[in-house]
This record gives structure tokens, C-alpha cells and sequence, in this order.
């Protein structure tokens, strides 16, 4: 199978296009642009400035994908957005590059962006996350694994949301949200764990167990951060799960939602 490219479509001769690729009707490549093999850029989907797409991505009609930052600190310097493989980007997505000389905007594999949902400049997002409508991301959020982020959240810039959370619609995040949680709410607070998350991704019974109790010990008993971590680490041995949950909250730099 070759590269189809509809004769409507406009396309920077400058534009490096692997094989396999289909660009529709009114699609707007720019000159910067790197495409990988086996994408799919729809009908009046535009991709633009530095932007390097992975293997296998569908962009599908109206999202913009590239273009400058919203941020009054850019200054027209070369900034980039680099993005893996397998992603699926509905309609009317935005995605910005960093905005200072060299900063990077970075998507993971196998995410799904769905319709209006917007990736700021300078943010991190990993792998197999789902973003619903009109999930917003302001500059600098870090989205780690496997996190679903509901319809209509905002997430406030240089939050970090940890891997297996999910966030309930609408929410409005200001902090940190941990690793394995459910949160919810205006502003988001944890609710508990995400257990239907959890059991999908295949986590132990003995597992999910252990991060119930954790949870109630962090989140419910009312004790410090401080106080709480040291009573985890004497009530469980050291695990993944653990290591983690006590390393992210360790290193939070806009704190914990709780």
C-alpha cells in the first residue's frame, strides 16, 4: 500500500511523509512536519509547526495539531511537539508545542483524545490514557499511565495526575491527583480507589487490597502526609504499588488533592 495524498489536500513539499499514509481532501500539512508510516490525517485536519507524528495515529476531521501556543510567553522560538504511535485524535482536538526555544510538548502510544479536548504547551502525557469531551490541560500537566480523564475537567497547569486514576466529569483539578485513585468534585478530591480500573488492568485481588488500606491510612484517617507515610511503610512491606504511591506523593510539587 502507498502514500495517498488527495490532490486537494495541501501539503508542504517540505513535509516528510512515510509510506502507508493517507492525507484527505483539505488537509493542511506544514513544512516542519514528520508523519509516520500508517497514519491517517483526515479531511480538514491541519498538522503544523515541529511536529513529529508516530506510527499508525488517526487525526481525524478539524483538530489542529501543532500550531503555536496559547501562552504569552512565547516568542515565536522553535519549540516541538512530538507524539508515538498508535493515537487516536477526534474532532476539533488541540495540541500545542513548548513554548520557550527547544521545549517539547510529549504524547505516548496508544491514547484516545476525544472530540474538543485540548493538550497545552509543555505537557507529558504517557501511554494509554483516554482524555473524553472536552478535557482540558493547561501548560506543564504531566498525565502518567492509564488514566481516564473525564468529560469537561480542567487540570490546573504543572499538575500531575498519576497512573490508574481517574478523574469524574467536570471536575476542576488543582492539585496532584495520586496513583490508583478516583477523584471527583469542584475542586477534584480523592474518593477512594480506582477499583473497576484496577480489576480491568488486571491488578491482584491481594493487591487492590493492600491499596484500599493504604487509601483509608492517607486519605480517610485524618493523619498527616508526613505521619501517614511513615505508618505505611510500617504496615506493608515494600511493593510497586506502594513504592510508588509514597514516591509520588514524596515529590509533589503543587500538593496532594485529598
Amino acid at each position: 500500500m502507498s502514500t495517498k495524498i488527495d490532490p486537494r489536500a495541501i501539503v508542504s513539499e517540505k513535509a516528510q511523509i512515510d509510506e502507508n499514509v493517507t492525507v484527505g481532501p483539505y488537509a493542511v500539512v506544514g513544512g516542519n512536519v514528520k508523519i509516520g508510516s500508517g497514519c491517517v490525517i483526515d479531511s480538514f485536519a491541519q498538522v503544523l509547526g515541529n511536529t513529529q507524528i508516530g506510527k499508525k495515529c488517526h487525526i481525524f476531521p478539524y483538530a489542529v495539531i501543532g500550531n503555536i501556543p496559547q501562552d504569552l510567553k512565547y516568542k515565536g522560538d522553535e519549540s516541538y511537539l512530538i507524539m508515538g504511535d498508535n493515537n487516536v485524535i477526534r474532532e476539533f482536538v488541540t495540541m500545542h508545542p513548548g513554548t520557550e526555544s527547544q521545549a517539547k510538548t510529549i504524547i505516548g502510544n496508544n491514547n484516545l483524545f476525544m472530540v474538543y479536548s485540548h493538550i497545552a504547551h509543555d505537557c507529558l502525557v504517557g501511554d494509554n490514557n483516554v482524555f473524553a469531551n472536552n478535557a482540558t490541560l493547561a501548560g506543564y500537566v504531566t498525565i502518567e499511565n492509564k488514566v481516564v480523564v473525564g468529560g469537561l475537567v480542567a487540570i490546573h497547569q504543572f499538575c500531575r495526575i498519576g497512573s490508574f486514576a481517574i478523574i469524574g466529569g467536570c471536575s476542576k483539578v488543582v492539585q496532584d491527583i495520586p496513583p490508583y485513585s478516583m477523584s471527583d468534585g469542584h475542586p477534584a478530591v480523592v474518593h477512594g480507589i480506582n477499583l473497576v480500573g484496577l480489576r480491568r488492568a488486571g491488578l491482584a485481588t491481594s493487591k487492590i487490597t493492600m491499596l484500599k488500606k493504604a487509601f483509608k491510612i492517607l486519605f480517610f484517617d485524618n493523619h498527616p502526609f508526613d505521619k501517614a507515610k511513615e505508618l505505611l511503610k510500617k504496615e506493608f512491606p515494600s511493593s510497586e504499588e506502594i513504592d510508588y504511591l509514597l514516591n509520588f506523593i514524596s515529590t509533589s510539587k503543587r500538593g496532594i488533592s485529598k
